[in-house]
């Protein structure tokens, strides 16, 4: 019966939820990059100083504030998804992501309005930041309980797909900016663009949102117990707290390297590899468009070798070519800046999609949102959103370049403890509540796939 119902979901109608799955997923994250490609020309706009640095720092600063509202955000959508379902909240996050975004680009800056535009502009980014918290994990757990049991890695990597071409997205309009308009016009109003076009993608994301079905395994979870359908927070953290602590340790990885890659990149080539910041943009995005090609190849791999050979490789992997890629990052040379973002790149990417798959696969549906969520942006905010200002930090305070790269090492080795305490999840039913107890009696990964 729950094999039945978990792979009852057909191929064309499965690529109708990816694809809507995605594209609002897309919307979201197009809007909250900006900000981080952007975050030079904000400094200047809104935290004028003498200092380079120390403008960076305000600026990367605020990108940290707003991470802090995530985990709120994340139990805020997380419960009303494991109680009204998944639909909806959704739809809910891109309209407050959107609005945000846009308000961004109509803001007066330091020079009109003084402190107070700092503080609105804090206060906006605050608002993406609780959109952002029920985003992510909602797409996940919206995709995976429509996919079938082997082949989760696969469907779940596209909304890893949507994410990195909302970066690279990003980073091509920005690039396209800097290369068309002065820097005079640019910091008088070629920035605000990027953010004034989050009007028509939110309106286009809440319309494809809107349309949405309910997943099968939401509708089975409150048919079978609508009067218990939703596991209050308390229980939520009670229950699932062993796997959240888990997989939450991993996930400080796959957030550090990720927005190493994609967010503070692009300042490092510029402030210590020399680049200009169109040159800089661009290694970045060919690096962005390189993740969203390689992602669905990551997924096929995960499905076949199982969740924990995936987490061994990516720690592995992060810790071993971390400070190669710094090096070449730090050249000064594009021909050796691109190999050198690819290497944190193919990391990067295979982490997010093990992590999109274990999001789903760690919890029970009843509790899956909001476990979800609150885990994966705990992990966010504390190690993705100040990784640009940890990095930042780190190289001002010691002088040393790759002090980043050692900073990265070490949560690799944390990551790696943390990940492979968790269970061998790449088979169980997303509907079999038992599956998911910390404790549940399950053969390893080879046994469980000769068996089928």
């Amino acid at each position: 019966m729950t094999a039945r119902l978990q792979n009852q979901t057909s191929t064309p109608a499965l690529r109708k939820v990816i694809s809507a799955a995605a594209m609002g997923n897309f919307v979201e994250w197009f809007d909250f990059a900006v900000y981080g490609f952007l975050a030079t020309i904000i400094a200047s706009q809104f935290f004028p100083s003498d200092s380079v640095s120390l403008g960076l720092l305000k600026t990367f600063g605020v990108f940290a504030v707003a991470f802090a509202m995530r985990p709120l955000g994340g139990i805020f959508f997380g419960v009303l998804g494991d109680r009204l379902g998944r639909k909806g909240v959704l739809s809910l996050t891109i309209l407050l992501m959107s609005g945000a975004t846009t308000l961004i680009g109509l803001l007066p800056t330091h020079a009109s309005w003084g402190v107070t535009a700092a503080v609105l502009l804090t206060f906006l980014r605050c608002l993406q930041g609780f959109s952002a918290g029920g985003e992510y994990a909602g797409s996940i757990a919206y995709v995976m309980e429509h996919a079938p049991s082997d082949k989760r890695g696969w469907y779940g990597s596209f909304i890893p797909v949507s994410t990195f071409m909302a970066f690279a997205s990003a980073a091509l309009l920005v690039f396209a900016l800097e290369s068309s308009l002065s820097s005079q016009v640019m910091a008088a109003w070629g920035w605000r663009v990027p953010f004034l076009l989050a009007a028509p993608l939110g309106l286009v994301g809440l319309y494809l949102r809107w349309r949405m079905e309910e997943t099968p395994a939401f509708k089975a979870m409150a048919a079978e117990d609508n009067t218990h359908a939703h596991s209050p927070l308390r229980e939520t953290l009670k229950s699932q707290s062993r796997s959240m602590l888990r997989l939450g340790a991993f996930i400080s990885l796959t957030a550090l390297s990720f927005y190493m890659f994609t967010t503070y990149f692009s300042t490092f080539l510029q402030v210590e590899g020399g680049l200009t910041r169109s040159r800089a943009l661009l290694v970045t995005m060919i690096a962005l468009v390189f993740a969203a090609l390689f992602c669905p190849v990551a997924g096929r791999i995960s499905d076949r070798i199982g969740r924990r050979n995936t987490i061994r490789f990516v720690c592995a992997w992060l810790f071993v070519m971390v400070v190669p890629a710094y090096l070449l990052a730090s050249s000064g040379a594009l021909w050796k800046a691109i190999p050198g973002v690819l290497l944190l790149a193919i990391g990067a990417l295979t982490a997010n999609v093990v992590t999109a798959t274990l999001l789903s696969e760690s919890f029970p549906t009843r509790t899956r949102y909001t476990a979800s969520a609150f885990t994966y942006n705990v992990s966010y905010t504390i190690f993705g959103g100040t990784a640009p200002l940890m990095a930042t930090w780190l190289i001002d305070t010691t002088g040393n370049n790759l002090a980043p790269a050692l900073y990265l090492m070490v949560i690799a080795v944390l990551a790696g403890i943390g990940g492979l305490a968790l269970r061998e999840t790449s088979r169980i039913s997303l509907m079999d509540d038992t599956a998911h107890q910390p404790d549940a009696d399950l053969p390893p990964y080879p046994a469980r796939q000769a068996a089928r």
